[in-house]
């Protein structure tokens, strides 16, 4: 489930969709160790997909989304410049 389609449905929607999703992480668990589960990708998909609820969950009852405040802190720090090389530092070591 794409991080989109989790941002657009309500809290109460994620509250329903995060149960359901941990019932089925659960049933799968079971599956694995009775050696009936096909398909063993499913459970880290769905563990995986839990987080984003849960990620999201956090930003709704923040107010603001938790990621793009942490891409505008990356965007506006200044970047630094290269002074010199790292050869160019050891040649001045050697020769003093």
């Amino acid at each position: 489930m794409n991080v989109e389609d989790i941002r657009a449905k309500t809290e109460d929607e994620l509250k329903a969709l995060l149960l359901d999703l941990r019932k089925n992480q659960f049933n799968a668990r079971f599956q694995k160790t009775q050696g009936t589960l096909e398909n063993t990708s499913e459970i880290r998909k769905t563990r995986r997909t839990i987080a984003r609820i849960k990620t999201v969950l956090t930003e709704k009852k923040a107010g603001a989304p938790v990621a793009a405040k942490a891409s505008k802190r990356a965007a506006d720090k200044p970047k630094k410049a290269k002074t010199e090389s790292k050869k160019a530092a050891s040649k001045k070591t050697k020769a003093a």
